[in-house]
């Protein structure tokens, strides 16, 4: 077949495909089958294998949304997706899939099988616990996150890595998505649960004191580039098991707040909390309190000594600008937390944690309750030092809920 011309590609194609790019594999050829495993808003994902155990994972990105033609995006974010999982495995080894090739014609990438593995939040739909997850996920934040910022970076290398990762049009969705629509429904395209209606109109679309703390925080996400983010970090963009943590899906990474990354984490983790409340799995729910205790003590603490023992920038071995600069980035991350709570509560892009809740008022009852820890969040975003803060907001939001 000719790969010469972009093409959106069919299962059978993408047999051809890994036999022309991915030749390492050695394959097995009359035994190749394919199948399209993605289930994600984006891109085609494709698995290839053989009866000799070969594998490989084709990721091709499509001219348009999944879940809306009428959003057109540049197929180029497979080469910024690319790049970034390569860079991130040498910031972390580990902690990405390996990258055996990328096309910028085909606008694919073929990387390593991670089929060991589980997605995170179908593996937290079923209530599985993984008590090396905040740790290693911790790990891969904190080297990652830190090993791209001016403190410890050349500054000339970190602007030419800002330049490679702008990433205008998936920005232009998070700005959209997340922190403007879920607040006027400006686009008529939320998605509200009808029993909440009246709560998110009255706590969301009439509260301006809300909408400009998220007004300032979307500003801030436009014009601090502080570091190299993965941009969309929940956990639909983990693979998981009980001896390893792997990041994938980084496409809308840019040079943003380092916090965006650690609160997509935190309100995943929240999310999961709530579908395993409603299931009375009282077990996971104290793993996932210690999860939200843990990501936020532990990414602080590795932060902490990665600026320690790789800041170069001299001014920022000023005493005190440390502390001060990781007070910004948890306030940052508690703000980001409730933005990620709201926009995959009443927002276009929903999470399944919430959304397969069947029963109609205890799914209210959650919702309700991630809506009122965002709005705590934001509002008192300053506020949070540590990973107590952070559980007792959704504590405290559960009383609140309750009391309504």
């Amino acid at each position: 077949m000719d790969f010469s011309k972009y093409f959106l590609m069919k299962e059978a194609d993408v047999i051809e495909y890994a036999k022309v790019k991915v030749p390492q594999k050695n394959w097995d050829e009359p035994t190749m089958t394919c199948k399209e495993i993605g289930d994600g808003n984006l891109n085609y994902v494709f698995k290839v294998q053989d009866a000799k155990g070969h594998s490989v994972i084709v990721k091709q990105a499509g001219v348009e949304l999944r879940i809306s033609k009428d959003m057109h995006i540049d197929t180029d974010r497979n080469r910024v997706e690319s790049e970034i999982l390569i860079l991130q495995g040498k910031l972390a080894p580990g902690y990405v899939p390996e990258i055996y090739c990328y096309d910028t014609t085909m606008c694919t990438c073929c990387m390593q099988d991670c089929s060991d593995h589980e997605i995170m939040r179908t593996a937290m739909l079923e209530h599985k616990c993984f008590p090396k997850f905040a740790d290693q996920i911790s790990t891969f934040m904190a080297q990652v996150l830190m090993g791209t910022t001016d403190a410890v970076m050349d500054h000339q290398e970190k602007k030419k890595l800002q330049k490679s990762f702008i990433n205008p049009q998936l920005c232009d969705i998070t700005e959209a998505l997340v922190y403007t629509e879920p607040y006027n429904d400006e686009m008529h395209r939320n998605n509200v649960f009808a029993p909440n209606a009246e709560f998110v109109k009255e706590y969301l679309y009439n509260n301006d004191p809300l909408k400009l703390e998220v007004a300032k925080l979307k500003m801030d996400f436009m014009t601090n580039a502080q570091s190299l983010i993965h941009g969309d970090l929940h956990t639909g963009s983990i693979f998981i098991n009980e001896e390893s943590t792997i990041v994938f899906d980084p496409e809308f990474c840019f040079y943003g707040p380092m916090g965006y990354d650690i609160g997509n984490v935190i309100a995943n983790i929240i999310f999961a909390w709530c579908n395993g409340d409603v299931a009375g799995n009282k077990e996971f729910c104290d793993w996932t309190e210690s999860v939200i205790m843990d990501v936020i003590n532990m990414t602080k603490a590795k932060l902490d000594q990665y600026f320690e023992e790789h800041v170069t920038d001299t001014m920022c071995k000023t005493p005190g600008y440390k502390e001060y600069y990781l007070g910004t980035i948890l306030a940052d991350t508690a703000g980001v937390t409730g933005l990620e709570l709201i926009r995959r509560t009443v927002g276009m892009a929903n999470v399944k944690d919430l959304t397969t809740i069947k029963d109609e008022k205890k799914r209210a009852r959650a919702e309700k309750i991630c809506i009122m820890a965002a709005i705590d969040f934001i509002m008192n975003r300053a506020d949070k030092h540590c990973g107590k803060c952070f559980l007792n907001t959704l504590k405290d939001a559960v009383k609140a809920v309750d009391a309504l």
